[in-house]
């Protein structure tokens, strides 16, 4: 299984995701489901990428074939991020379609993934890609987008992410997604990628690998865990707590006596 998560927020963009690969019990490894796109200056793409490795491997290889070699359309000539995610939306089914004319296992090819960056003098965007090729982008009213085992580390930014929340504090609040995902289900693991895009900055952001036992992503994690427990105990208390309790009056068996 996989989780990555992408925010834009008013000063940029933040895109976050594990690393673990998991085709069964005997075959579990590490890859990056995050793969860039750069030309300083004019524009930058990030993929995140979810589903079916054979999948998303090929598609990101074709996406870079195809800048290098000149070919049309590729990213590097993309008038619009639009136009962008249409062009990654067809290479994916395009893909897709090729690896599943020669399967005879009935294997799910199928990949999702998340699209986003900035093309000189627009305005950053994400976008999520489903299988089919179409697409979807973020809203103001819900500035974030999840692909993979999205459930557990989602109240997290329903709570904090608006689009005027500051960009490092939504990193953290990313890392926070991923490391509450790690804990609650075992198919999503370190280590963690994020990445961090300044808007209008047209570079290749600020990226992070953090393992397992990383100094900061350690440090964020205790963090966490201890501030969830402080705020249960600061939660207001029930209206009979700290209140005397009555006097509670028992039967004896002797005598017929009561005591109390």
């Amino acid at each position: 299984m996989t989780y990555c998560v992408a925010i834009k927020t008013d000063s940029g963009l933040v895109f976050a995701s594990d690393s673990l690969t998991n085709a069964g019990i005997d075959h579990v490894s590490t890859y990056s489901k995050m793969h860039t796109f750069v030309q300083p200056g004019d524009r930058m793409f990030v993929l995140l990428a979810a589903g079916n490795l054979a999948t998303t491997q090929s598609v990101v290889k074709r996406l870079r074939d195809d800048c290098r070699l000149g070919n049309q359309p590729c990213l590097s000539s993309m008038y619009s991020m639009s136009d962008a995610v249409d062009y990654v939306g067809t290479v994916s089914t395009e893909v897709q379609r090729t690896q599943a004319a020669r399967d005879t296992a009935n294997t799910n090819f199928e990949a999702t993934f998340i699209f986003g960056g900035q093309i000189a003098d627009q305005a950053p965007e994400i976008y999520m890609v489903y299988p089919q090729g179409n697409h979807i982008h973020e809203s103001n009213a819900h500035p974030f987008l999840q692909i993979g085992e999205t459930k557990y580390g989602k109240p997290i930014l329903d709570r904090v992410i608006r689009p005027d929340t500051p960009l490092e504090q939504a990193a953290r609040c990313a890392l926070v997604s991923i490391n509450s995902t790690i804990r609650s289900n075992l198919t999503v693991g370190p280590p963690v990628e994020l990445l961090i895009y300044n808007a209008d900055a047209l570079d290749g952001g600020r990226r992070l690998l953090l393992a397992e036992d990383h100094t900061y992503y350690r440090a964020l994690g205790d963090a966490w865990n201890e501030g969830l427990r402080q705020a249960l105990n600061n939660l207001p208390p029930f209206e009979w707590e700290g209140q005397p309790q009555p006097l509670q009056v028992v039967a004896s068996n002797k005598g017929g006596q009561m005591q109390g």
